[in-house]
C-alpha cells in the first residue's frame, strides 16, 4: 500500500466491521512479531499489522523518523477509512505509537505498550549510530547474535530455541539499510509527550528486560495515573515471542 509516497507492507486480520487494532513493532521486527497474538485478536477485531518504512517487506525511503512512522500509522488508517483505533506497540514502536496517539488522539482508543522503552540516554544514541555503521559496512549478520544475547532472556536463550532462531531470523531477513536508517531513527527520537490520562493503556514488560527495563513501564504508568502494568518472569524484551500466551491473554482481556 503506498501511503505518504512509501509502499508500506500491510496484513489485515478479522471481520471488516469489527473493532480496529493497529499493532506496531520495534527495531528489528516485523509484521510477524505479532501473528500469534493477531490470529487470537482477529476474532473479534479487524487487525491491522504494518512493516514501518525501512522494515521488512516495506521499501527502505529517505526522512525515516519517530514522527514519520507516526504520520505513516496516520495515513494507514486514512486510506483504509478506519476512524480510529486500539494501538499496541513493541520497543522503539511504543515511542512511534506514543507520537501518534499525542499527534492524533483522536485516532486512538487505548494504548499497548510492550517492552516500553525510554529516549535513549547520549550513550544509547551512540550505540545506535555505531550499530548503523556495522549494519552498513558488514550488514545483518553481524549484529544478529548480540541482538539474542542481549534483547532475550536467558531463560528463552535455554529453553525456547525456537524463538531464538526465529529473533535471529527476523534480524537477519532485513534490509541492511533499512535497519541502519530505523537505528538512527531511534538514536534521533526525543521524549513523545506524556500519555492522556484518559486514554486506557497497558503496559506489559519482561523481568529480565535490559532494553524496555519494568522501571521504565512503571515511570510511565505512574505519569498516567491509571495504567495497567504486567511484568512477566524469566521474559526478556521481545516480549510476544518470548511470552506468546501470556502477552495474548492480556491483549486480549484489555482489548
Amino acid at each position: 500500500m503506498n501511503i505518504n509516497g512509501k509502499d508500506l507492507a500491510i496484513d489485515i486480520d478479522g471481520p471488516e466491521d469489527a473493532p480496529a487494532v493497529l499493532m506496531v513493532h520495534g527495531l528489528g521486527g516485523t509484521t510477524n512479531f505479532y501473528q500469534v497474538q493477531a490470529q487470537a485478536l482477529a476474532e473479534r477485531h479487524r487487525v491491522i499489522r504494518v512493516d514501518s518504512a525501512g522494515a521488512g517487506r516495506s521499501a527502505t525511503t529517505d526522512g525515516i523518523s519517530i514522527e514519520s512512522h507516526a504520520e505513516d500509522l496516520a495515513g494507514v488508517l486514512d486510506a483504509l477509512g478506519i476512524g480510529s483505533a486500539a494501538v499496541v506497540g513493541h520497543s522503539m514502536g511504543t515511542l512511534v505509537v506514543r507520537e501518534f496517539a499525542n499527534r492524533h488522539p483522536e485516532k486512538v482508543t487505548a494504548l499497548a505498550l510492550l517492552g516500553a522503552v525510554r529516549e535513549p540516554a547520549e550513550a544509547g544514541r551512540q550505540a545506535q549510530r555505531d550499530r548503523a555503521a556495522v549494519l552498513r559496512e558488514k550488514g545483518t549478520a553481524a549484529v544478529a547474535p548480540g541482538v539474542v544475547a542481549n534483547a532475550l532472556s536467558e531463560s528463552t536463550r535455554q529453553n525456547k530455541p525456537e524463538v531464538t532462531a526465529f529473533v535471529r531470523e527476523l534480524v537477519m531477513r532485513q534490509d541492511a539499510e533499512g535497519y541502519a536508517r530505523n537505528c538512527e531513527a531511534l538514536a534521533g527520537a526525543g521524549d513523545p509527550g506524556p500519555i492522556h490520562s484518559k486514554l486506557p493503556l497497558l503496559l506489559v514488560t519482561g523481568g529480565d528486560d535490559k532494553v524496555g527495563p519494568p522501571e521504565a513501564s512503571q515511570e510511565i504508568a505512574e505519569a498516567h495515573g491509571s495504567a495497567t502494568v504486567q511484568i512477566l518472569p524469566a521474559v526478556g524484551h521481545w516480549t510476544a515471542v518470548e511470552a506468546a500466551g501470556p502477552v495474548t491473554d492480556l491483549l486480549l482481556k484489555f482489548l
